[in-house]
């Protein structure tokens, strides 16, 4: 009963509100990626169209590139990092004042290594295909390149992505320190203290990275992953759903100026979106193969259609001719994953904390009133309302909003290295880890392992 009286009493207000959208014409930002989805489903499917957008749908060269033109008004919005909101949130490598009120969806990166570095670990450590791979599996070689006089080098996509947090947690627990950085020092190379070297490469040039021998590992959404495997440069060796479970990976990224100016029309985006995440999931991913063959056209994701395929019907090639199940490789609505839980934007600002691109030690209140304010769930509310009051989705189909907590339900989190994340503690979660900066009155940077 409560969730039906929220549903009116929303539903009531909001169909006022969002009544006439303060812009129509609308140009959205993405990167060549595979979780940019729901923008061209709810652009194929006109779903834009039914709510009165007159949307384009433009791919940009990387992320930096996409989140200047989303702040200077290039673009309206963009399928952006939840780390990089976050970020630019709290003023860190941006003064934008970045927020979302929809997730696009959970998951979707993993690690991958060189063919010719995966040959180097002993049969006997390595684990079943389909089974997250410990990095410790990367130790003996480590050794190697520094008896050397080398450096192993690794990529990820940008200092504030989910991909750059993930693969240095994956190190890290498998007891190799990927780096500090120090902004206090002017040093933003996140390689102070590093037994391996991360840089920056966009997404889609990972692959030709690797095969040139400039990386020998990275963390990247696909397709790329699985493009390097087809080609035999690499092998899968952890997803981002075997290193921390349910987690916002891509968000529906605006800037709070915008979002003030234009309410209505924001909601209006958020309920084409919530319709494209929905159909992709619909009857256990039944539209997963057309999705793929959509995003495989050149104005979207470009990429072959049966590579696009494999992450997004969930049967994920690890190496090459191995392939897993992996139905929540790449997961848009199922689990709440639509919903800007606050617990998610924690993490990430922990993660910033870890690695030193947030300099001092904050208190706990500090760390939910930063996600209070680049996680905005009225928005979301009010556009679920409608849709549910327009007989397009079901109010079973949403979080109870009445009852919800900083955390998604129904498919709790867990992690790669066996530790427990309370949001409402960021301290005392940072304070577990061996190798990292630990978030207390005296801070301190520790190399030990794991």
């Amino acid at each position: 009963m409560r969730r039906i009286a929220l549903t009116l009493l929303l539903g009531t207000c909001c169909l006022s509100q969002a009544a006439v959208a303060e812009k129509t014409d609308l140009r959205l930002g993405f990167v060549k990626l595979t979780d940019m989805a729901p923008l061209a489903v709810a652009l194929e499917q006109g779903f834009f169209e039914d709510e009165g957008l007159f949307v384009s749908v433009e791919a940009q060269a990387n992320w930096k590139v996409l989140q200047d033109r989303v702040t200077d008004g290039q673009l309206d919005a963009a399928h952006m990092l939840a780390g990089q909101v976050v970020a630019a949130s709290a003023s860190l490598g941006s003064q934008a004042r970045l927020q979302t009120s929809l997730v696009l969806d959970l998951h979707g990166n993993a690690c991958t290594v060189s063919k010719a570095i995966w040959e180097q670990v002993p049969a006997a450590q390595k684990s079943a295909t389909g089974q997250a791979q410990s990095a410790s599996v990367l130790q003996t070689t480590l050794k190697a390149y520094a008896e050397q006089g080398k450096t192993m080098q690794f990529g990820t996509v940008f200092p504030y992505s989910s991909h750059n947090y993930e693969l240095r947690y994956w190190l890290a627990a498998g007891g190799i320190h990927p780096g500090f950085y120090a902004p206090e020092q002017g040093d933003n190379s996140g390689q102070l203290q590093a037994q391996l070297l991360i840089s920056v490469t966009p997404p889609p040039q990972m692959p030709a990275t690797m095969e040139a021998g400039t990386l020998q590992g990275f963390c990247v959404g696909e397709p790329w992953n699985q493009q390097a495997v087809q080609k035999g440069l690499g092998v899968v060796l952890v997803t981002n759903e075997q290193l921390h479970g349910t987690m916002a990976e891509k968000v529906l990224g605006v800037t709070a100026d915008w979002a003030k100016a234009n309410p209505n029309t924001h909601i209006k985006l958020i309920k084409a979106l919530l319709r494209a995440g929905y159909w992709l999931d619909q009857n256990n991913n039944a539209n997963r193969a057309a999705a793929a063959k959509m995003i495989a056209q050149p104005h979207y994701v470009g990429a072959d259609v049966g590579i696009l395929s494999r992450s997004m019907t969930g049967t994920f090639e690890f190496e090459q001719g191995k392939a897993s199940q992996q139905q929540d490789f790449n997961v848009f609505f199922r689990y709440h994953a639509t919903y800007p839980f606050y617990a998610d934007a924690i993490w990430y600002l922990t993660q910033m904390r870890r690695w030193g691109q947030i300099a001092n030690a904050q208190d706990d209140a500090w760390y939910l009133q930063q996600a209070q304010q680049v996680f905005q769930p009225e928005p979301y509310q009010q556009a679920a309302a409608e849709l549910i009051a327009e007989g397009k989705l079901k109010a079973t189909d949403f979080v109870d909003f009445k009852t919800a907590s900083l955390t998604r339900p129904g498919k709790e989190s867990s992690f790669i290295d066996g530790k427990t994340f309370d949001p409402s503690q960021p301290n005392a979660y940072l304070q577990q880890f061996a190798i990292g900066q630990q978030s207390a009155a005296t801070a301190k940077m520790s190399t030990a392992k794991n």
